[in-house]
């Protein structure tokens, strides 16, 4: 989630309510899994069909009898408006659970920022506020839950930003972030975590990716992920819920593979 940026996820809830349209009927095309996805936002999706996204698109599909077809458009400003709002496809795979002028589908995974640093310097911090990152330098995204607790924590000194919004076609600022980790321009990495774990295994064992559990409840650090359809859209919805449902081990699996760390219900990181 981009996070694809999660924190898209979150701005799409800002767009006017009164342009979505809840009591049309059902518009789903049922002869096609219609997926609005990113063109290029691994470890998610790619045109390419390789991010974690479009497995669990595809395992969705072949449950549903049918083959999955992708209207593409880059996780930024009017992701929604140009794709599912337009009618162009039917089906967001990822999206915060709760996120508004969308129906959401039960969620299907629990995640994690975390904090990611190099075996080499064995940092054990598992907090923010541990006083051994104060001579570190620190990447993080720009807007993202962690950058308010660096600040909170008098970090905001050595702390190198990265950008939040861009087009993940041409750029991926946390990719970029844990190269310049593993090359030494940064000594710790804040990602939200399916990219951290991604873009850490990279790199093989050189890499250390904590999941950052165990700060205070105030500052959230994790998100229920769920998919989404079109508010109103109640049988698809629940038709959805009902793969998502059948294939969980299947979709467990497919987390795994792209090292995504995940929670259980109480918090827990899955192990």
């Amino acid at each position: 989630m981009s996070l694809k940026s999660l924190c898209f996820l979150v701005l799409a809830a800002a767009m006017p309510t009164a342009a979505w349209a809840v009591d049309q009927p059902e518009a789903v095309d049922r002869s096609a899994l219609r997926v609005c996805s990113d063109p290029g936002n691994m470890p998610f999706s790619n045109v390419k069909g390789e991010g974690f996204e479009n497995k669990i698109a595809e395992l969705l599909a072949a449950k549903l009898g049918v083959e999955v077809k992708y209207t593409w458009f880059p996780q930024a400003t009017g992701f929604l408006r140009n794709t599912l709002r337009a009618r162009r496809c039917d089906l967001v795979i990822g999206i915060a659970s709760g996120a508004e002028l969308v129906l959401n589908t039960n969620p299907y995974y629990r995640s994690t920022y975390v904090m990611v640093t190099r075996k080499a310097d064995g940092i054990s911090a598992d907090r923010l506020d541990d006083p051994t990152l104060k001579s570190r330098k620190i990447g993080l995204i720009a807007g993202t839950p962690p950058a308010a607790v660096v600040a909170r924590n008098g970090l905001m000194a050595q702390a190198v930003p990265y950008d939040l919004l861009v087009d993940t076609r041409h750029d991926s600022p946390s990719h970029r972030m844990v190269d310049d980790l593993a090359a030494g321009r940064i000594d710790v990495a804040l990602l939200w975590g399916p990219l951290g774990g991604y873009f850490a295994a990279e790199h093989g064992d050189a890499l250390v990716v904590t999941p950052l559990v165990h700060e205070a409840k105030s500052s959230r650090m994790d998100y229920y992920i769920a998919m989404a359809v079109r508010p109103g859209e109640i049988n698809w919805k629940h038709d959805i819920d009902r793969v998502i449902l059948e294939s969980k081990d299947q979709i467990t699996a497919i987390l795994r593979e792209y090292h995504v760390p995940m929670l259980d219900v109480r918090g827990n990181l899955i192990q």
